[in-house]
């Protein structure tokens, strides 16, 4: 069972607390964490690219020229797609992107990514986050000063001041336990988890 040591936000060793193995030091599964990144990306995309077919296009009524002796090919309608101003054959129409992904591939990637992170030693877990008030230029201090991380993942339970205080800062993201996701901890260099945040998401993801 490995073991992390516990911090408080001034970065001050205050004790040592154990991770589960079946949660934090689990094999690395490359493959399912690529796959369930694809598939949170693709759900992302808002799939509204529109283009209009030659029965949407407005006018055309009328036959362009006669049937014969024009020398040209027959047309019926001036907003065929082979004529400027025409419709779009086989464009592009509302769909969803979204990939069914079941549940326990999810966990699993989870799994995977938080066992990555503390493999390579880039994960810090702090007793609590303690701001007195919503000031971006606090929290700023202590990830760069304090804690001494850039392109962080601060993970933690409801916390209204550090959510508020993490909103304005382009290298810092905040997440609350539920909204734990593979491709914000990959995207992130660093993973910051209070203790309480660590208990809930081995309670989450224990199998």
């Amino acid at each position: 069972m490995p073991s992390l040591d516990l911090f408080n936000q001034e970065k001050k060793k205050v004790g040592t607390i154990q991770l589960r193995d079946d949660v934090f030091a689990v094999d690395v599964n490359v493959a399912l964490v690529h796959q369930v990144i694809k598939a949170q990306l693709a759900g992302r995309r808002q799939g509204t690219a529109k283009t209009k077919t030659k029965s949407e296009i407005r006018g055309g009524g009328r036959k362009p020229f006669k049937q014969k002796g024009t020398g040209s090919a027959r047309q019926g309608s001036s907003r065929s797609p082979l004529n400027p101003g025409g419709g779009q054959t086989f464009g592009p129409v509302p769909r969803s992107y979204e990939q069914s992904t079941p549940k326990e591939m999810m966990r699993g990637a989870l799994r995977s990514a938080l066992s990555d992170r503390v493999k390579a030693d880039r994960v810090l877990v702090i007793d609590e986050f303690k701001l007195s008030q919503v000031k971006s230029k606090a929290l700023s201090d202590i990830v760069a000063k304090k804690l001494q991380v850039e392109q962080v993942l601060i993970v933690d339970d409801a916390n209204k001041n550090l959510e508020l205080s993490g909103r304005n800062l382009s290298k810092v993201k905040v997440l609350r336990t539920e909204g734990l996701n593979v491709y914000d901890i990959i995207r992130h260099d660093w993973v910051v988890m209070t203790k309480r945040a660590v208990e809930a998401v081995e309670s989450r993801l224990a199998p």
